[in-house]
């Protein structure tokens, strides 16, 4: 009887033989972030780099920006702060307020 493939019955004796694949790419350990930090009508550039995964709180602790009191936009579209960074991105934030 011969069987196809696919089949789970193996040939009495003979255990079937484990494939090898290829791992995929391991995703990167760090991750490197730009900031557009914009005030009073001007744009500051920042470029930090994260831990594959951190959130975009961590980029601006690393700048040492506080997480609230801004808004963050990633392609004109506004993100929560605990968004996980795992590419690279280009970050706007602007300020909501301003201590007084």
């Amino acid at each position: 009887m011969r069987m196809h493939r696919g089949s789970s019955k193996g040939v009495a004796g003979n255990p079937a033989t484990a494939e090898t694949l290829p791992l995929s790419a391991s995703p990167p350990k760090e991750i490197e972030v730009e900031l557009a930090l914009t005030r009073a009508g001007q744009v500051e550039i920042r470029r930090v780099t994260v831990p594959f995964g951190a959130p975009v709180r961590a980029a601006l602790r690393a700048i040492g920006q506080p997480g609230e009191g801004a808004a963050v936009l990633l392609d004109e579209s506004f993100v929560p702060l605990d968004l996980p960074i795992t590419r690279p991105v280009r970050l706007m934030v602007v300020r909501t307020f301003s201590g007084g």
